[in-house]
């Protein structure tokens, strides 16, 4: 029987998209790869097929491969622009895989955009347009130059708000991730082919389970992605960081905490109930993980003021959102029946499945705080690292090794999907009478979800989603 040549994996992402979109993928794009406003130095970049006569019309002539040039730059007139340098770099040894000119020039914005002018008009009769945000990574992906995993890495290291956040997207990029699902997903074709040929030749009478030592490779697999699964969401945390809400009645120290934690006089501090009302919002970060702290409006069930009332009413809908609410209680009027009887209906409104640290300010001012209890002062600093251990210990941060990666709330899903499926896959090996057939189904349903990760098997809206959210010029 004839087979079809087996198509690259570029072509095979590319086969999913209409004509109508594979048209448009075939326009040459470009963009100002800069970011806005005044700088040294600005960059025009333009990617497509065949790319050589725009490089005639723009530079004046041909230019050596991957080698700077220093030339004038010209409008439509022959007037000259800006003198810069211009780089070259023919398919498929570029980012994109295409044809890729760049076009450094000085930074000022009023340039740029005369220079990217000319570009298009040069461009008219191959069709170049202006790229859509992230398309030039998108076409890498498509091109086989990155997966997916590493084309999301573009985007969290530019994105990246701590130096460990920065580190770990340059791993991803380089493959740190890719690289270890590459290898569970290798682990598990191998132990599907065993699987499928064992139901190809049911007559043979042989424990496959036992011959091939199937249980042990299942068992291996899963404790493999169990330790991926973890730094997968060591990785999240460093890519979202921790959403942290400080709640409490008024004049609990709110304010002088977030001020203490940022290490600047954020929010507004006095002795006045309702100082603070509307959300004031800072990002510190804590052993590299960026922690998203918000000020909240003290809360209390009357008040005359209508904009309070606003204020706690958004104090609420942050607590909800939360993935951290830290509780405080003033140490200085605990016992007091008033303050403990509004404690209490805070208490009792708290979301059911809010993860609430309660905290115990004051600490300098008061005679003793509860047994155990998580106290502190902002004046004098007793206390606050302590807070910051449990805040970490909370939402599952622990120290991990130089080699972490950062990660996506979607990578996590599919890793936790395809843990689920070779849980399954464990129970139907260990079964007296193994039911290969869904044995086999599971294992498939695994690899796919593993397939997630990387791009290997993705749907054309998640892709679309992806890059979608990518700055213009990448």
């Amino acid at each position: 029987m004839l087979r079809r040549p087996a198509r690259l994996p570029g072509q095979r992402r590319l086969a999913r998209y209409d004509r109508r979109v594979l048209a448009r993928r075939a326009q040459p794009i470009v963009a100002i790869a800069t970011a806005p406003g005044r700088g040294a130095v600005g960059i025009v970049r333009l990617s497509g097929q065949a790319l050589q006569p725009l490089v005639h019309a723009l530079c004046g002539g041909p230019l050596v491969p991957r080698q700077a040039t220093l030339l004038p730059f010209r409008d439509v007139q022959g007037a000259v622009l800006d003198q810069g340098l211009a780089l070259w770099f023919p398919a498929p040894h570029s980012y994109t895989g295409e044809d890729v000119l760049e076009l450094q020039a000085h930074g000022g914005p009023v340039l740029l955009q005369m220079l990217l002018a000319r570009c298009l008009h040069a461009g008219q009769g191959l069709g170049l347009r202006l790229a859509e945000p992230g398309e030039f990574t998108q076409r890498a992906f498509l091109n086989g130059k990155l997966d997916l995993a590493q084309a999301e890495a573009v985007a969290d290291l530019i994105d990246a708000s701590t130096e460990a956040a920065a580190r770990s997207a340059g791993r991803s990029l380089a493959g740190a991730l890719s690289q270890q699902v590459q290898a569970l997903r290798d682990r598990l074709v191998r132990l599907r082919m065993l699987v499928e040929a064992t139901l190809d030749f049911p007559e043979e009478e042989i424990d496959f389970l036992q011959q091939a030592g199937a249980r042990a490779q299942l068992r291996d697999i899963a404790a493999a992605l169990d330790r991926l699964l973890d730094g997968a969401q060591q990785g999240a945390l460093l890519r979202d960081g921790i959403h942290v809400v400080l709640a409490g009645q008024p004049n609990v120290g709110k304010s002088s905490l977030l001020n203490a934690l940022a290490g600047a006089e954020l929010a507004i501090v006095t002795p006045i109930p309702g100082t603070t009302r509307d959300r004031v919002s800072q990002t510190i970060q804590i052993e590299g993980v960026p922690l998203h702290v918000v000020d909240t409006a003290g809360l209390r069930s009357q008040t005359d003021d209508e904009v309070e009332r606003i204020g706690i009413a958004r104090s609420w809908d942050s607590i909800a959102d939360a993935d951290s609410v830290l509780f405080l209680h003033d140490l200085t009027r605990l016992g007091q029946p008033q303050y403990d009887a509004a404690e209490a209906q805070i208490a009792a409104r708290l979301p059911a499945d809010a993860r609430v640290l309660h905290v115990h300010t004051k600490r300098d001012l008061a005679d003793s705080a509860p047994p155990g209890a998580l106290s502190l002062s902002v004046r004098s600093g007793e206390g606050l690292q302590a807070l910051r251990q449990a805040l970490l210990q909370q939402v599952g941060w622990h120290a991990v090794p130089e080699g972490q990666f950062i990660a996506r709330a979607r990578h996590v899903h599919a890793l936790q999907r395809s843990r689920q499926h070779l849980l399954q896959a464990r129970a139907l090996a260990e079964a007296p009478d193994t039911p290969l057939e869904l044995l086999a189904e599971e294992l498939r349903l695994a690899h796919d979800a593993l397939a997630e990760i990387t791009g290997a098997f993705s749907a054309d809206d998640l892709l679309g989603e992806i890059f979608s959210r990518f700055c213009i010029g990448k």
